[in-house]
């Protein structure tokens, strides 16, 4: 869709400030919205852009500025003023009922008197039906993928005939078939005159289901441009005020050559098997390189990994062998894996990689306690503090004070704390299960230079990563899973994403 700046723009932001305290969260923000249109934001954690939203959709109030609708203004003290104007906002997280049916959420909040199970599961359906979205709606939500969920909320938003929907992160959790599926369902959604405004930290998908694309750096408005006219490496340096992109995600042919020559094999997976998951896996690693695993989400990458530190377990007969250090090893629970030297940084950080109502020391300090040093001396609360702010400043995390909660933090500086209570356990095995999933593209070069420097500390690192620039660009062997196999096994300078992917499908 073109912009036509003959027509009323749906939405029109006008100099929009909030401030907080003494500081601004946005500052002099324009935005405008054209019908039928999807519009990205792009920006950095506290750019401003869940700011700009929530004061969109009702959540919060405007410091200063306007918000017009179809030229009128507006003003909304909660989302359900939002909601009646025509705004609905899909969150990050699905907001649904596991236990009831899709029928049932989708009219949750909104049943009619007397209003039988059968009827809403008509009037659910002909919702469904409308979008072409093919969902059962007497299934319940737990059996549905993440895919499907975003249906059930999209067709639960329409069931207020918006006229602007709002995602935020839509396809953090989502495998590479299921964000086919949603784009669809939005561009069916763009053909019934509906806008989108669609916040990604995966940029390529902004550039790819956008029309025009808004970047917001610090707060304040950068640039709004035709997603035709721009490309990854323009995005990014608007984003971040620096070409960043080159610096991280390119081959890196010297650093192959510096890798430690009298390289010692650390892990030995051989013919590994937890059906259905993982199909004889077999793979080495070993210290003084980088070892990076790609694939498709469902080709068995994490699933390996939590064998390998203990939290899955392989079958127990016919199930495999893993060796560390030519020892085999089979853990019954993760603890013993730590206690051994092996540690695992959690691709779900949020839920299973930090204490968010702890601090940094805190979190860093729990990494310690886990090791069997940590298990029998108990350090004081002065010593505590000084090696949480030797991760600190070796990991170069920012926080205005070190006694914020984890939860207060960016994506970035909460990553690089999981990392920081991982590694003080000083392990001789590292397995990095995306390491910079949803994290600023600013902290991705951080993260990667960190986990490069590793490399001479003569222990094994494996990272893991759907991102393919990322695996390229960080590893010294690159090993290719399917179907719970390695299925191919790549040099860097070798390789090629076409490469990858054609192993990863085929």
């Amino acid at each position: 869709m073109k912009k036509d700046d003959n027509k009323t723009p749906v939405v029109k932001i006008i100099k929009a400030n909030k401030i907080y305290g003494s500081n601004y969260a946005i500052r002099d923000v324009d935005l405008d919205l054209y019908e039928g249109e999807i519009h990205a934001l792009a920006g950095e954690n506290g750019a401003g852009k869940s700011t700009l939203m929530k004061a969109l959709s009702g959540a919060i109030g405007l410091t200063s500025g306007k918000i017009l609708l179809n030229g009128i203004e507006q003003s909304f003290n909660t989302p359900h003023d939002a909601l009646e104007a025509g705004i609905s906002m899909v969150y990050q997280e699905p907001d649904l009922v596991n236990e009831m049916t899709v029928g049932q959420n989708i009219f949750l909040g909104n049943e009619k008197a007397l209003m039988r199970l059968r009827g809403i599961f008509i009037g659910a359906q002909q919702i469904l039906q409308s979008m072409k979205f093919g969902v059962d709606t007497a299934v319940k939500v737990e059996r549905l993928g993440e895919a499907k969920k975003r249906m059930v909320e999209i067709a639960r938003a329409i069931l207020f005939n918006p006229k602007i929907l709002i995602f935020d992160e839509p396809t953090s959790t989502m495998t590479p078939e299921e964000k086919m599926y949603l784009f669809s369902a939005i561009r069916s959604l763009v053909s019934r005159k509906i806008s989108v405004l669609f916040i990604s930290h995966a940029l390529e998908e902004s550039l790819e289901l956008a029309d025009r694309i808004t970047v917001l750096r610090d707060g304040e408005h950068i640039i709004t441009a035709d997603a035709k006219t721009i490309t990854r490496e323009t995005l990014v340096h608007h984003m971040v005020g620096r070409a960043i992109s080159k610096t991280h995600y390119v081959k890196g042919t010297k650093r192959q050559r510096e890798v430690i020559r009298k390289k010692r094999k650390v892990l030995k997976v051989e013919n590994v098997i937890k059906r259905p998951y993982v199909k004889n896996m077999s793979f080495t690693v070993y210290s003084g390189e980088i070892t990076g695993i790609a694939g498709l989400v469902g080709a068995g990458r994490t699933e390996i990994a939590k064998i390998i530190y203990g939290a899955w377990k392989r079958n127990v007969i016919r199930g495999g062998m893993i060796y560390l250090d030519n020892k085999p090893i089979r853990y019954r629970v993760p603890a013993q894996a730590i206690n051994d030297g092996i540690v695992y940084v959690t691709e779900d950080r949020k839920r299973n990689g930090f204490f968010e109502t702890m601090t940094i020391h805190e979190n860093v300090y729990l990494g310690w306690l886990a090791t069997k040093l940590g298990r029998r001396f108990l350090i004081s609360k002065k010593a505590r503090e000084e090696i949480g702010n030797t991760w600190i400043e070796r990991l170069k995390i920012r926080a205005l004070d070190p006694k914020l909660k984890l939860i207060e933090l960016s994506g970035g500086n909460q990553q690089k704390a999981v990392v920081a209570k991982s590694l003080v356990q000083k392990p001789k095995l590292v397995i990095f299960d995306e390491p910079t999933h949803g994290v600023d593209v600013g902290a991705i070069e951080e993260i990667h230079n960190f986990i490069r420097s590793l490399v001479k500390e003569d222990i094994g690192i494996v990272v893991i990563s759907s991102y393919l620039p990322e695996v390229m660009s960080i590893s010294d062997r690159i090993l290719v899973a399917k179907d719970g196999r390695i299925v191919e096994e790549f040099k860097p300078q070798d390789a090629t994403q076409e490469k990858i992917m054609y192993a990863a499908v085929h």
